[in-house]
């Protein structure tokens, strides 16, 4: 598949999509955990008596809500990724749009809670190494 390469603009129209998408999928992590902590704790608490079919019930059905979890997860992650913007970090909600500008291959970045795109960095630099997209706008007009 060939890699898309976004505007600013293009950018910029697609957040209202990675904020839903971004939301669901931090508010499954969080479930998710809760989830594991809740069957290892059930684990522990089966150590000490002896275990029953009902236990043993109780303990897959938690078992197979998590291996739902993690597809409704990939669902998530897939629609992202579907896009052709880049998931650096989902706790974050760091997301990396590979575009051209002034004919360098740049990153625009934007990190959940931001009201637009309005960073990039280069493929190497990373969210640490981020510029105002500003830098780089001044460069093209000036070249």
């Amino acid at each position: 598949m060939e890699k898309k390469h976004f505007t600013l603009e293009e950018a910029n129209r697609l957040l209202p999509v990675l904020r839903r998408e971004l939301a669901g999928l931090k508010r499954l992590k969080i479930q998710f955990s809760e989830h594991y902590d809740q069957i290892e704790q059930h684990k522990k608490t089966l150590l000490y008596r002896h275990k029953t079919k009902v236990d043993e019930d109780i303990l897959f059905k938690k078992e197979a809500r998590m291996e739902f979890m993690e597809l409704e997860a990939q669902t998530f992650i897939n629609n992202i990724m579907t896009l052709g913007v880049e998931i650096k970090n989902v706790d974050e909600g760091l997301i990396d749009f590979p575009a051209i500008i002034n004919g360098k291959e740049v990153l625009l970045c934007w990190k959940d809670g931001e009201e637009e795109v309005s960073f990039y960095h280069s493929d190497l630099g990373g969210f640490n190494k981020r510029e105002p997209i500003e830098n780089i706008m001044k460069e093209e007009e000036q070249g």
